[in-house]
C-alpha cells in the first residue's frame, strides 16, 4: 500500500461548489472577518451537546465534531504561521498539514472540545494579529507548498476564511447525523 499524495491546493479564483464560498469574492477585510467570526459560530453549533454526540462519526471517512472543531484550531494555527512566512520570507516553501495523519496521531476525537473551542478562539485571534502586520502591497506576496503551488498571502487568508465556511458546515452535517432519530425533529 503506497502513501496517499497530498492533495493540490484550490487555485487563487477557487469556488467552492458545497459551500458556495468563491475566493476572488472576498477582499482582504471579508476574508479577516470570516476568519474572525468561526469561533462563535462554533461555540454556538456544539452548546449543549452532550458528549457521546460530539465523538459520533456518520461514517467511517467523515470526522466526528471534536475531529472537525481541532482541524479548525490547526487550520487558523498553520495559517497565522504561513502568513507569518509570506511577510516575512521570500518564497518560503510551507509545509502541508498532513489533516488525517494530525487527526489519528494527535487523538483528535478524544480531545476536551471547551479546551479545543479556547485553542480555535486563540488561534483564529492569531490570524488576525498577522492579517493586521501584513502591509498594504504585502498581499501579493507568495509561498510554495509543493513545486507549482504558489499561492499569495492573499490567497491564505482567502484559505483560511474557506476552511472556517466549510468546516463549519461539515460539523453542522455530523452534528445532525449525530443526533438520536427521535431527536432529530
Amino acid at each position: 500500500m503506497g502513501i496517499p499524495a497530498v492533495p493540490a491546493l484550490p487555485a487563487e479564483d477557487h469556488v467552492c461548489a458545497p459551500c458556495g464560498l468563491g475566493y476572488a469574492d472576498l477582499d482582504v477585510a471579508a476574508a479577516a472577518a470570516e476568519v474572525a467570526a468561526v469561533p462563535g459560530l462554533a461555540r454556538a453549533a456544539v452548546a449543549g451537546r452532550p458528549d457521546p454526540e460530539l465523538r459520533r462519526r456518520p461514517g467511517p471517512g467523515t470526522w466526528c465534531a471534536a475531529e472537525y472543531l481541532c482541524h479548525l484550531r490547526d487550520v487558523y494555527v498553520t495559517s497565522t504561521i504561513r502568513l507569518h512566512r509570506a511577510r516575512t520570507e521570500d518564497l518560503p516553501v510551507v509545509e502541508p498539514m498532513l489533516n488525517d495523519l494530525r487527526a489519528r496521531r494527535f487523538r483528535y476525537a478524544g480531545r476536551d472540545v471547551p479546551a479545543v473551542l479556547d485553542e480555535l478562539a486563540a488561534a483564529v485571534a492569531g490570524v488576525g494579529d498577522e492579517v493586521r502586520r501584513v502591509a498594504a502591497d504585502g498581499w501579493d506576496r507568495r509561498v510554495v507548498r509543493q513545486p507549482g503551488e504558489e499561492r499569495t498571502a492573499r490567497w491564505l487568508l482567502r484559505h483560511a476564511a474557506h476552511e472556517g465556511r466549510h468546516h463549519l458546515g461539515d460539523l453542522t452535517a455530523v452534528l445532525r447525523a449525530a443526533r438520536p432519530p427521535a431527536a432529530r425533529g
